[in-house]
């Protein structure tokens, strides 16, 4: 009963991973481009915690945990980055 949630989990996932690709790739503006990057970086680190509960690893919730403070620590950069450069549209 249990590996079909995690099938479906997986798939939830994937499709919200296409859907951010789409976003990044054709976002009107730059702060919509950072928000799809900080997204990716989440659902990332979520697969990987599904696939440490799949496999019952808990060195891959490890991993998640750097990987989602990297990418705030990225989006902070970004936000900086922004700010500095001004509210321009592309």
């Amino acid at each position: 009963m249990f590996d079909w949630i995690i099938d479906i989990v997986y798939l939830f996932l994937s499709v919200s991973l296409l859907l951010t690709f789409v976003r990044l790739a054709i976002g009107p503006s730059l702060p919509d481009r950072v928000v799809a990057l900080e997204l990716i970086a989440s659902i990332v680190a979520g697969m990987v915690g599904v696939h440490a509960i799949d496999t019952g690893v808990s060195a891959y919730l490890d991993i998640a945990i750097v990987l989602a403070i990297t990418a705030f620590l990225a989006a902070i950069g970004f936000a900086r980055f922004i700010q500095v450069r001004g509210m321009n549209d592309d």
